[in-house]
Formats: C-alpha cells, sequence, structure tokens
C-alpha cells in the first residue's frame, strides 16, 4: 500500500480482526509515533485482554512523543501485554508487526512493515509504504528482530531483511559497488534513491564513486544532503531533487537496476548516520515482481515532476523546477499524478 493515496485502515483492520481471532495465539509491534488516541493501541489492548501474548516495544524518546508514549505504554500494561523500551542506546525506530496464528494442525506467521509511523492521522499527510505479507522467509527475519529487541536473540542471521545497526549500511554500500562494476562493464548501471535525507559520509563516498564509474543516480531527497551533485571529475551523473508538495514525501525507497535484475527495498531507516548505526531500522524487499513494478513507476512519476520539484544545483543552491520550466511544457505534479493513479486503481 502507499500511503496517503491508499488508506491506511487495513492496517487497523488486521490488527482489529487479529485481536479477536481465536486462533491468533500472539502479536508483536513496535510503537515509535502512534499519537495520544490510537486505533492501533486500543486493538493492541484488546488483543491482551481476549489472551493473546502480546509484547509491544515503545520508544519512549522519540522527540515530542515522550509523554504520550508514557501513557500508552500504562494502558498497554494494565492489559497484560508485555511492554519493552528498546535497547540502551539504540532508538528503535523500525515498524513492525508480527502475528502467530494457528492454522490447522500449522503455525503460520504474517508480518507488517512500513517506511512510517503506526499514525492513522499522519498516515493522511505523509507519503509512507506498507508490506502486508505471509513471506515465510521475512516473517522469520521480523521474528527475529523482535528476539533480539526483547534480549531473547543473539544470533542475527537474516534471509532477506536488512537491519541497522548491523548489515543495512554495510549492504547498501555493496549494492551501489555492485552498479558500478555493472557499469564499468558495459552493462548499465542505475540506482533511484528516495529518503527524507543523506548525510552520511560513507553512503556520499560511495555514490561519487559510482556516478565516476558512469552510474547513473537519481536521488529524490527531501530534506537535508550533504551531497553535492554535477562536480566535475566526482558526481557529473548525478541528480538530486527535492519535491515539497501537499503531503509530506516520507517514503524511503532504494533501487537498484543490477544489470536488469532489478531489486527494490523499501526503508524505515533514512541515509544518516543515526539511523544506519545509532537505531534499531529495518529495510526490506519488495520481491513480488508486479509490486515492485508499481514503486519504480511511482519513483519514475517522482523524477518527472516539473511542478513541486527543487533540483539541487552544484553550489548548494536549489532550482525550482516550476520557474524553470519550458513555456509551453506539459505540467506534471507527482502527488497530483499519483492520487488519479490510485483512485483509478481502486
Amino acid at each position: 500500500l502507499q500511503h496517503p493515496f491508499e488508506s491506511f485502515t487495513p492496517i487497523i483492520d488486521l490488527l482489529r480482526e487479529a485481536a479477536r481471532d481465536p486462533d491468533v495465539l500472539a502479536i508483536k509491534q513496535t510503537l515509535y509515533r502512534t499519537g495520544a488516541d490510537s486505533q492501533i493501541v486500543d486493538a493492541l489492548v484488546d488483543a491482551a485482554r481476549n489472551n493473546k501474548e502480546v509484547t509491544v516495544v515503545i520508544e519512549l524518546r522519540a522527540r515530542f512523543d515522550e509523554a504520550d508514549n508514557l501513557q500508552l505504554a500504562s494502558r498497554l500494561q494494565e492489559a497484560g501485554a508485555v511492554v519493552i523500551y528498546g535497547v540502551v542506546a539504540y532508538k528503535t525506530h523500525a515498524k513492525m508487526m508480527h502475528i502467530v496464528r494457528r492454522e490447522g494442525n500449522k503455525i503460520r506467521h504474517y508480518a507488517h512493515l512500513g517506511t512510517g509511523n503506526y499514525h492513522a492521522k499522519t498516515a493522511k499527510l505523509y507519503t509512507d509504504y506498507s508490506l502486508l505479507t505471509s513471506d515465510p522467509s521475512l516473517c522469520d527475519d521480523v521474528h527475529k528482530v523482535f528476539l533480539q529487541l526483547s534480549g531473547m536473540g543473539k544470533t542475527l542471521n537474516m534471509k532477506k531483511l536488512l537491519h541497522a545497526p548491523f548489515t543495512l549500511q554495510k549492504t547498501l554500500v555493496e549494492k551501489i559497488e555492485r552498479e558500478a562494476v555493472l557499469a564499468e562493464k558495459g552493462k548499465g548501471g542505475r540506482l533511484i534513491f528516495k529518503c527524507n535525507s543523506l548525510t552520511d559520509p560513507k553512503m556520499i563516498k560511495a555514490l561519487y564513486k559510482a556516478s565516476q564509474a558512469g552510474v547513473q543516480c537519481d536521488l529524490i531527497i527531501r530534506g537535508m544532503c550533504c551531497l553535492r551533485p554535477g562536480v566535475e571529475g566526482v558526481s557529473e551523473n548525478i541528480k538530486v531533487r527535492s519535491i515539497v508538495g501537499r503531503f509530506l514525501e516520507h517514503t524511503r525507497v532504494y533501487y537498484f537496476e543490477n544489470g536488469g535484475e532489478e531489486e527494490v527495498y523499501c526503508a524505515s531507516a533514512d541515509l544518516m548516520e543515526r539511523n544506519l548505526y545509532k537505531r534499531v531500522e529495518t529495510c526490506f524487499p519488495i520481491t513480488a515482481k508486479k509490486l515492485a513494478q508499481r514503486v519504480i513507476n511511482d519513483l519514475e512519476t517522482y523524477l518527472l515532476d516539473n511542478c513541486q520539484s527543487w533540483t539541487l544545483k552544484t553550489d548548494g543552491l536549489y532550482l525550482s523546477s516550476a520557474a524553470n520550466r519550458a513555456e509551453g511544457a506539459e505540467e506534471i505534479s507527482a502527488q497530483e499524478t499519483l492520487i488519479d493513479a490510485y483512485t483509478q486503481r481502486s
């Protein structure tokens, strides 16, 4: 799902159904920013009262939401849920839900992974992706992260999930380097990154090297960007744009062309030192080809925007696409285009 172009309600409905389903055995959830009046918390309280094993990881250090989170934690504990306050020195910023259900003689796992918070109000204002999955490997990875957060898991051998502060930064750099090798061999080389901020020196250095190898790098960075595009001999093949429109751009997407074997990852993490090294974050692959293509099409739409985009120049200043749009050129607003596209789809 792509919020707010698609409703956040299915996520709430899933949790509500799980809370009253007699075959659901356990629910685990991370909460970062949720809101004082949260339907998500209401459902978790109901689940605990219905004798489900409910475990909630609440990050008390979510800036501006500390008081609300303390109140929510108290509600959950009073209902019988196990509340965990994360890992010392690391903020839990990952967005995960894990549901364990008995189906016949088997146990089946379901998961939700997202780029945004479990907050119904901001889901109407922020752009974010949600993945609902029963993929055994991905669900097992989510289960391992919850074990690690609860202090019960030591090994972090993930099958599909990238996990900060352990594998996320290293793996993204490796994938950037792979694009550089492909470009040097004449096999293309392209990547599209979309996130809120880019400040990590190691990531910036890897992108500079990729550009020098001939990789076409399209970066959609809404906020802070410490990389300078278009520098001769350094970053001629890097373009940076920011989209500022009706909705706050919050999706984190990392796309790699990979010689035609395209890879798409969505993440809770931006490319900042705090996200890559000082937070618990998840980055999950979109492996279903139809869904991956949807995300790629969305990214390409953002790259066509000439109404609400700002292009970062080599001198560090931003140039308005609307002010510099060619006379008579078709006006393309990415957000309005996506509203129309997702409305027609539904």
